[in-house]
């Protein structure tokens, strides 16, 4: 059996050998409105029949219209995405996640949390908030796009069949 490299390892105090490909993952921001729902649809398209995804917040915020824009502009639907807490997914789903990935520094310290009580693995993938992006119109979907391409880099490389 082959020892685990450190790239193989989660961080933290109780480090273990990270799962090759997990079959489940949850997206997890602050509010479940722009970085985890654009997470989790990109992750669904690109791995939907190998790979069970769901999204959700710290806290519950209201649906942005530059998110469906800039996941509209790559063909994709956000349509059906309602913004939901942890708390109201683990109430109508569960949480049989084997992998939480964090996308915010508030999402990330409530996804430890878990890791008390659950057998959860977690990751964390600092992503910028594109809400903070001034400027006119085309800036600020600039900011959207940067951020719907990055986690779609991440997901590819994550994700892929090893």
């Amino acid at each position: 059996m082959a020892v685990p490299s450190a790239s193989d390892v989660l961080p933290g105090p109780l480090a273990r050998p990270r799962r090759e490909r997990p079959q489940s993952v949850l997206f997890m921001c602050g509010q479940n409105v722009v970085r985890s729902p654009m997470a989790a649809v990109l992750a669904h398209h690109l791995f939907g029949r190998s790979l069970y995804v769901g999204s959700a917040g710290v806290m519950k915020g209201e649906n942005d219209p530059f998110v469906r824009a800039a996941i509209d502009e790559i063909g994709l639907d956000l349509g059906r995405h309602r913004p939901q807490t942890l708390e109201e997914l683990e109430e109508n789903e569960g949480l049989g996640f084997d992998l939480v990935v964090t996308l915010s520094p508030d999402a990330h310290h409530r996804a430890l949390e878990l890791t008390r009580t659950n057998a959860i693995d977690v990751e964390y993938w600092p992503t910028p908030d594109p809400t903070l992006a001034g400027g006119n119109r085309e800036q600020r979907m600039d900011a959207y796009r940067a951020v719907r391409d990055e986690l779609e880099q991440r997901i590819r490389a994550r994700f892929r069949p090893r």
